[in-house]
């Protein structure tokens, strides 16, 4: 995914703002949504500047809720717009179903999620407790989502271009899966170019122009189980071929003995803790998967060989460090550290627990 060309004054903006003027600015068709904090502002931000904006013709709706609003994305994707949803976790909980008949129909489209703290209603503070929900298919049946996962303003800007450009290329909905504070913090920003993501043929849509095609049928109902298995076929060939869309980022992995892997705002704060640690000449180095599906297996299998340990750092109770002891299996120990429930860790924090883990580890040894 080439970055776009960034010729504009930095902005400073919200997360969310950042989010909606990128999708804005994708030229996106529609927008169906229901507000719930902490992402109510990219609704509001649609809401408030599509009307001002003569050259675009994008239909922006409040559903009557995320149901509604995730069928309507369905419906429109189906007709070959470019169309997308946001909200928060239980609202994402609310349109599992419609997401898994969006992925069987193999339709791009792209939903947000501003994650907040759980379970249930919870709180609206930063979590990343939908970790499992988002890369495992939280609906029903075998289908992943695309999922990037950003930790800076600029990438809520940036990862809207790029999660519908491979959400077209696959045929694929995608998951822009970010967290309560990059939401409502302000950063400075550079936004993507208006009009930088030009529209794809989608010569399966349902448009109602048959002239010169037959009839295209869109459904994700298959009563024949035959018809059911080569539809997964199907699905798993793709997901197969989405591999090489894998994207990480690494901090001073070169010469590290101790490994910490954390996505988004914990990524972030872990690259503090790679720094506070190397002035107390602890080798510390970060990997940062970018996409969350596909996962960075392979790197993280590699980087291991030459670790002493690797600690898991997440905002929740442990969810992305089982792919991460997938990737490793067993080579090294892999340890977690999480806070739940909207609390996130320092970096002193992380590095205590780096500490003890590494003072455990040459007792061992001994």
């Amino acid at each position: 995914m080439e970055k776009e060309m960034k010729t504009e004054e930095p902005r400073l903006m919200k997360g969310n703002e950042a989010l909606a003027e990128a999708a804005i600015r994708a030229n996106i068709d529609a927008y169906f949504g229901y507000p719930i904090t902490p992402q109510s502002e990219i609704i509001e931000y649609l809401m408030r500047e599509v009307p001002n904006r003569k050259d675009k013709k994008t239909v922006v709706l409040q559903a009557e809720s995320e149901v509604a609003s995730i069928n309507m994305v369905y419906g429109a994707a189906g007709a070959g717009a470019r169309v997308m949803t946001s909200s928060s976790s239980p609202g994402i909980s609310l349109m599992q179903e419609g997401i898994s008949y969006i992925a069987s129909a193999q339709l791009p489209s792209l939903i947000v999620n501003v994650v907040r703290g759980g379970p249930g209603l919870g709180t609206i503070q930063p979590s990343q407790g939908d970790y499992f929900q988002a890369t495992k298919g939280g609906g029903h049946g075998d289908y992943h989502l695309i999922v990037l996962a950003p930790s800076s303003v600029q990438e809520m800007a940036d990862f809207v271009f790029d999660a519908f450009r491979l959400a077209e290329k696959y045929r694929n909905p995608a998951m822009i899966l970010a967290d309560g504070a990059l939401g409502q913090m302000m950063e400075k920003v550079v936004l993507p170019p208006d009009g930088g993501l030009p529209k794809t043929p989608k010569p399966w849509a349902t448009t109602g122009k048959t002239k010169d095609r037959g009839h295209n049928i869109i459904t994700s109902l298959f009563i024949q189980p035959e018809e059911m298995e080569k539809v997964n076929l199907q699905l798993q060939k793709k997901y197969e071929e989405m591999q090489s869309e894998v994207r990480w980022e690494e901090f001073q992995t070169d010469d590290a003995e101790i490994l910490l892997v954390a996505f988004g705002l914990s990524a972030r704060i872990c690259q503090k803790v790679v720094d506070l640690g190397r002035e107390k000449g602890i080798k510390i180095g970060l990997l940062r998967p970018i996409t969350l599906y596909p996962f960075p297996y392979k790197r993280i299998a590699e980087l291991s060989e030459k670790v002493e340990f690797i600690l898991d750092v997440e905002m929740n109770a442990g969810q992305m460090v089982e792919d991460v002891r997938l990737a490793v299996e067993g080579k090294v120990p892999v340890y977690f550290k999480g806070r739940m429930g909207g609390m996130i860790s320092t970096p002193e924090e992380i590095l205590q627990e780096v500490e003890a883990i590494h003072e455990k580890q040459n007792v061992l040894h001994d």
